[in-house]
């Protein structure tokens, strides 16, 4: 049964905003995206409202859940200050004046504190690690994904997460095509293949859909992938970050404690000064920085065996040496690589005797070298 945005309007219109105006008639919903059961939208309102609305978002949510068919539920809330707006001025007493306080009423709790308090474990997960980029382009994706499956080899329990919003590269890395189904507590039963538990927003959407989302949006997609799939009992997550330093990173990094980040980068200088800042941001959120992968590090012809290094090569070497940060290996450009991640069988799989295997499998028990207290401890 499929849920239509008709009825996603019906069932919003029990929903009140803070002053009393039919949800749908209220101006802040964006475009209601429903199909097979999946619902995506969002609440815009401005800045200094923004903890007025949090409980009507919530309520929007839990209301569209309800609808006969409805699987997936994201409901964003947007809060953006607008142009030329002062702050909220201080709250005036109320002398019992019926309704809702004005939203300027609604304070956040005094005193600051960091968002990492925020943070809280996985239940059965005993280690989640990122692999970031500073900028696309970069094989990122393709090195999450052969990592998690090194991992495996290793003897762990691995799940892989892609959070690329924007661009999620692991349903044509995996040949994934299923949609994910839920369990008795409405959690999302991550994809399985390679051993593997795997769950990415391009599972819940059309390959061709573009995804123009707010940032609000995009950490709420995160935070759910985060918590409201049922991982079961892993060793690893392996979470496959967009490129950059953006919303996506900081909610991760907020929202569980990460046990450390691989950054992934080519040699030459235009990408390494963009992973020098993706490094920099993980330290500044106190991640530990596992280290530095140098991806398309040469090129070997296959017929004369000449070594080309096409981007320039030791780049991220130096850089890790440089930083102070583990160098954990080079990978080269290869054709092997490139088509078996386009047919959905990465080369770590579909080749486990090849050398290029023994190259992400040997970064994977550096990997896991670093993360054994955690894993043990769990």
């Amino acid at each position: 049964m499929s849920v239509t945005q008709q009825q996603v309007l019906d069932s919003l219109a029990r929903i009140k905003s803070p002053r009393g105006v039919a949800l749908p008639n209220a101006n802040v919903l964006s475009a209601i995206s429903a199909s097979d059961g999946k619902v995506f939208f969002s609440i815009n309102v401005d800045a200094a409202e923004a903890r007025a609305w949090e409980s009507v978002r919530a309520e929007a949510e839990a209301a569209v859940r309800a609808i006969p068919g409805a699987t997936t539920v994201m409901v964003a809330l947007t809060a953006e200050r607008k142009p030329g707006s002062a702050p909220p001025p201080p709250p005036t007493p109320s002398r019992g004046t019926p309704g809702v306080q004005p939203v300027h009423a609604h304070k956040p709790p005094q005193g600051g504190g960091s968002p990492m308090a925020r943070q809280s474990e996985i239940p059965g997960v005993a280690a989640v690690i990122a692999v970031a980029s500073g900028k696309g382009g970069v094989g990122k994706s393709t090195t999450a994904l052969n990592l998690a499956l090194g991992l495996r080899d290793l003897g762990l329990k691995v799940g892989l997460l892609d959070a690329d919003i924007y661009g999620p590269s692991v349903p044509r890395l995996t040949g994934l095509r299923d949609k994910p189904e839920l369990d008795g507590e409405r959690k999302m039963i991550p994809l399985r293949r390679f051993g593997l538990a795997i769950m990415s927003i391009g599972f819940l959407v059309e390959e061709e859909t573009a995804m123009i989302w707010r940032g609000p949006m995009v950490m709420s997609a995160v935070t759910q992938m985060l918590r409201d799939v049922a991982w079961g009992s892993l060793d690893v997550l392996v979470v496959d970050m967009p490129p950059g330093t953006g919303d996506a990173q900081l909610t991760l990094a907020q929202n569980v404690p990460l046990k450390g980040a691989v950054i992934v980068s080519t040699p030459q200088d235009l990408s390494l000064i963009d992973a020098r800042r993706g490094l920099a941001m993980f330290r500044k959120v106190n991640v530990p920085v596992l280290g530095i992968v140098e991806n398309m590090s040469y090129f070997q012809c296959p017929h004369c065996g000449t070594k080309s290094d096409i981007f320039g090569h030791g780049g991220a070497r130096h850089e890790a040496e440089k930083l102070g940060v583990p160098f954990l290996g080079e990978i080269p450009l290869h054709m092997a690589i490139r088509a078996t991640s386009d047919a959905g069988n990465p080369v770590v799989d579909s080749e486990p005797d090849g050398p290029h295997a023994a190259i992400y499998r040997a970064i994977a028990g550096q990997v896991r070298d670093q993360l054994k207290g955690a894993i043990a401890a769990a």
